[in-house]
């Protein structure tokens, strides 16, 4: 019970990760202050800051929920303000409110990167600068993201806090940051990922844990860059399959860590995945070896109004030896074949033939094949994640 009486003030507390270290803390005794910006339930984001603390309080905690957009300084200094009038002091502050969108430079407008900017980069500088005489500890995460500009700028400049705060307050506070190794169920990797990706995920309570053993540490433990997975291995955790939200199914790792892709599989294998997170060796060949035209027609016989509904993209593959060909699943029925399509692809994802049909044939994981360079992506990375999905229903016949 270290937390008991402490305060802990998280940005983004009303869902997901927030909640989750939120609950971890109340069942301490804590007090939170649960500053996030939704005071009204959505069909699409369920829960608001008035939910999120009735389930601290149930927990044992004592909850405040203050409305804040981290973007407004004015309303960040006014919950500060209600934290330490009604608290005493704010012990612990959690960074954890984000905003993502993973499309390439030219698909990505700049309202979407002015709120990536605004929330990752000067949200979190400002709720520091506001919170920062009475923090003792504090964590945000971290992204090294190769694959979208804007994001990766938004979560550089969260680590760039990091690292520079670390410095300028070492002795006095501690300041760490905390990613995950796998994807997390949250209401943004439902978005991301579409119906069903949740199996392939670990719970928010991870996250829980593990910042709850880094923020109980002494002040000179800073300026960490760290890994959910990594920090409880460390402190003697074994078990992992206590996490994952269907135990036994392969995990999808996170996009954004530097890993080699056969170390991650072994990994995985280690925390519950099964060997079908790896390319199957034994698996049987495709239902025709012949060239890329009998995979495309096969594909043709798995397309339907349900696929097209649920998907709602254009891709393009650029194959070497084989062309150009694309699969349209936002149009009609849906369609395939050679060539560019009639107007601008969504996703434009290049491969070898031969990859290609493995991939297609439940051989290869795009994952996998995104992570080992096999597979290069440029476009919407959010209809681009939708094709694994699409994958699972395409393997059973190709």
């Amino acid at each position: 019970m270290i937390w008991r009486a402490c305060t802990l003030f998280i940005t983004g507390a009303s869902r997901g990760i927030g909640k989750a270290i939120a609950l971890k803390a109340a069942r301490d005794g804590a007090n939170v202050v649960i500053a996030a910006k939704n005071h009204r339930t959505t069909p699409k984001l369920p829960g608001t800051i008035y939910t999120a603390a009735q389930e601290v309080e149930a927990a044992g905690g004592k909850a405040l929920p203050c409305v804040v957009d981290i973007r407004d300084e004015q309303q960040i200094g006014e919950a500060v303000k209600k934290a330490v009038d009604t608290f005493g002091g704010i012990d612990i502050l959690v960074n954890n409110a984000s905003a993502i969108s993973l499309t390439g430079t030219l698909e990505t407008p700049m309202k979407r990167v002015d709120l990536m900017l605004g929330i990752n980069l000067r949200g979190t500088y400002l709720t520091y600068a506001h919170a920062r005489t009475h923090v003792r500890m504090h964590t945000r995460t971290l992204s090294p993201c190769p694959v979208s500009t804007a994001y990766t700028m938004a979560k550089y400049g969260m680590s760039m806090c990091v690292l520079g705060m670390a410095e300028e307050f070492r002795g006095q506070i501690a300041v760490n940051a905390l990613w995950p190794k796998t994807a997390i169920q949250t209401a943004a990797m439902d978005m991301l990922g579409g119906e069903g990706v949740a199996k392939q995920c670990r719970t928010a309570d991870i996250m829980a844990d593990a910042a709850y053993t880094v923020l109980s540490q002494p002040n000179h433990y800073t300026g960490h860059f760290l890994v959910d997975e990594d920090v409880l291995r460390a402190n003697g955790v074994e078990d992992f399959t206590q996490y994952a939200v269907q135990p036994g199914h392969p995990l999808l790792p996170d996009f954004f860590l530097d890993a080699e892709p056969e170390t991650l599989a072994q990994q995985m294998e280690q925390h519950g995945a099964t060997p079908a997170f790896k390319p199957a060796s034994e698996a049987p060949p495709p239902s025709s070896a012949g060239p890329i035209e009998n995979t495309f027609d096969l594909i043709k016989g798995v397309i339907n109004d349900e696929v097209v509904k649920a998907t709602k993209g254009i891709y393009q593959f650029n194959r070497q030896h084989s062309g150009v060909w694309f699969m349209d699943l936002k149009n009609g029925a849906g369609s395939v074949g050679r060539g560019e399509p009639n107007v601008k692809a969504d996703v434009v994802m290049t491969m070898d033939s031969d990859d290609f049909t493995k991939m297609f044939a439940g051989k290869m994981k795009p994952t996998m094949a995104f992570m080992s360079g096999k597979l290069r992506i440029k476009g919407d990375m959010t209809l681009a994640i939708k094709l694994e999905k699409l994958m699972g229903r395409m393997n059973s016949k190709l």
